[in-house]
């Protein structure tokens, strides 16, 4: 049963985007107030060209406070080797995949368009409905 649960059951559908020329501050605000681990950074024709998470978030703080620097923009520290999942594929290897890896949420696509984003805690949850 669970094997035929896809990642579209369970993907967050309401997304939080950013864009590259974001200031980091206005970024993790945005972060924050979503109670969000990352958002995929959008050109303006809306394709990924990043993904800006909490990690790049205690980067900018560190280096913030020791080296009293300035901020800049979201494309500064924005990770740029993005992985991206299926909407159709398998809670279940979703599942592997989050086991083998430090990445804590991954850009959904159906197609050639970004639908969503899945995160560790919603594949848990999908993981908890056969317990």
């Amino acid at each position: 049963m669970l094997a035929k649960i896809t990642i579209a059951d369970y993907m967050a559908k309401h997304i939080v985007t950013l864009k590259k020329e974001t200031d980091v501050l206005t970024a993790i605000k945005q972060l924050l107030s979503h109670k969000i681990t990352s958002a995929p950074v959008l050109d303006e024709n809306g394709h990924l060209l990043g993904i800006f998470s909490e990690k790049d978030c205690m980067k900018i703080a560190l280096e913030t406070a020791y080296n009293e620097g300035q901020v800049g923009m979201v494309s500064d520290y924005m990770a740029t080797d993005t992985v991206t999942v299926n909407a159709d594929a398998s809670v279940i290897d979703l599942a592997e995949k989050f086991k083998n890896s430090s990445i804590r949420s991954y850009p959904v696509y159906d197609d050639r368009e970004l639908v969503g984003m899945i995160s560790r805690a919603d594949v848990l949850k999908a993981l908890v409905t056969i317990l």
